[in-house]
């Protein structure tokens, strides 16, 4: 068991979309402490993972704040589309530019990471997504522990996204035995990966990291298969998430979409580019 958040963690991979989460966060003098999350414009309470960064950032000033943070999410929220770690990523961001702290993209990962595996919403997203692309968790932990790698994408790559639903990312983590699993499936999927570091490589690994998981549903199965018959490079489920992530080239975008629309409504469906600059501040 390891006690140090910093060094929890899972070994992975995974590719950041151009559509993810906006942040801002609004900063005003109080005599009390108080911070309020906004999801799409609605009050959200239960927002722990960014209420916690925040928390964590405000130790480093000794004036009371009153924060607001507004998160713009233009994903499925839970369906493994990291919109937590990107959340998370962001406000620190943010917060550390107008409370003036200096950090640097490594402390303020850091920070998001520990949130994240104390709030139980994810093992190991935010130090790929403070890089972008397609990126690899080699060896596991927050930002300065964590060892990343990429394996390069093309500005032709495109991503074809569909969702079914969300599963609850903090129950699949409270239990240890899916953890273990998770662990033992990641470091076997990741060393098929380092020997062959190519994108169809790493879709088919992912696939089968799925389905040996037990993650995989009959209907996510159908639809992995759809995408590979219409064209894809390769097709693999969110984690964790009942959804579904296809790697498509410009020239065959369209057929992949068609193949998805058999399976799913159109406004569960997303196709986008593959960020390549990672984390940022846009203002």
């Amino acid at each position: 068991m390891i006690a140090d958040p910093e060094q929890v963690g899972a070994r992975g991979g995974g590719f950041s979309p151009i559509k993810g989460v906006t942040t801002e966060v609004v900063l005003a003098e109080a005599e009390e402490k108080r911070i309020q999350v906004l999801i799409n414009g609605e009050f959200c309470p239960e927002a722990e993972t960014t209420k916690s960064v925040v928390e964590t950032l405000l130790e480093n000033v000794s004036e009371e704040y009153d924060v607001t943070v507004r998160h713009h999410v233009e994903v499925p929220i839970g369906a493994g589309f990291g919109s937590s770690a990107a959340g998370a990523l962001g406000t620190a961001l943010a917060l550390s530019k107008v409370l003036g702290l200096n950090l640097t993209y490594n402390q303020l990962g850091r920070v998001a990471h520990v949130a994240e595996v104390r709030c139980r919403t994810g093992l190991g997203t935010v130090g790929p997504l403070l890089f972008g692309g397609c990126g690899l968790t080699i060896e596991p932990g927050a930002p300065g522990y964590a060892i990343l790698d990429r394996i390069p994408v093309s500005p032709d790559h495109r991503l074809v996204v569909g969702t079914f639903r969300p599963y609850r990312t903090k129950e699949m983590l409270f239990s240890q035995e899916k953890r273990e699993i998770i662990n033992e499936w990641g470091r076997k999927t990741l060393k098929k990966i380092l020997a062959d570091p190519s994108l169809e490589n790493f879709m088919k690994s992912c696939k089968e990291y799925a389905v040996e998981t037990g993650f995989v549903t009959s209907r996510v199965k159908k639809l992995i298969e759809l995408s590979e018959k219409a064209g894809a490079i390769g097709a693999a489920q969110n984690m964790l998430g009942e959804a579904v992530h296809a790697l498509v080239t410009v020239d065959t975008v369209e057929a992949v979409h068609e193949a998805f629309k058999k399976l799913l409504p159109e406004e569960k469906i997303i196709i986008a580019t593959i960020d390549i600059q990672g984390a940022r501040m846009i203002g």
